[in-house]
């Protein structure tokens, strides 16, 4: 998960929401909401390196659908393919094999896929 602003078109890491059986920790992700109030949510969708879906665009397609029903906000899907191997780079570059740990690249990984959003938006 990552939070950013439209002034400066950032982002900042903000860690991760488990998910149990497909299922996010939606207490958890209502708490965040509350927290920093955001006007929009983006979701990443993976897809296949040639732009094809795969099993798991459906769902999060399905995650985005269940996020604009639940939390009555704006949720915008944007394509997510070479975040996570821009985020273990930067991860690298900064501190690296130690600071390559799975919540770290996912969180990374939502800065870079939101500012990205953000930038072609704002």
């Amino acid at each position: 998960m990552a939070v950013g602003q439209t002034v400066t078109k950032t982002a900042t890491p903000e860690g991760m929401v488990p998910a149990l059986d497909g299922e996010p920790n939606w207490e958890l992700l209502e708490n965040s909401i509350r927290k920093w109030k955001p006007k929009a949510l983006v979701v990443g969708v993976p897809l296949n390196m040639d732009g094809t879906e795969q099993k798991m665009t459906l769902n999060a397609r399905a995650f985005i659908d269940k996020l604009k029903e639940r939390l009555k906000l704006p949720v915008y899907g944007v394509d997510e393919r070479l975040t996570t191997v821009e985020a273990r780079a930067r991860l690298f570059e900064s501190g690296g094999y130690k600071a390559i740990q799975k919540s770290s690249v996912d969180a990374m990984a939502a800065k870079i896929l939101l500012e990205a959003w953000l930038e072609e938006n704002y």
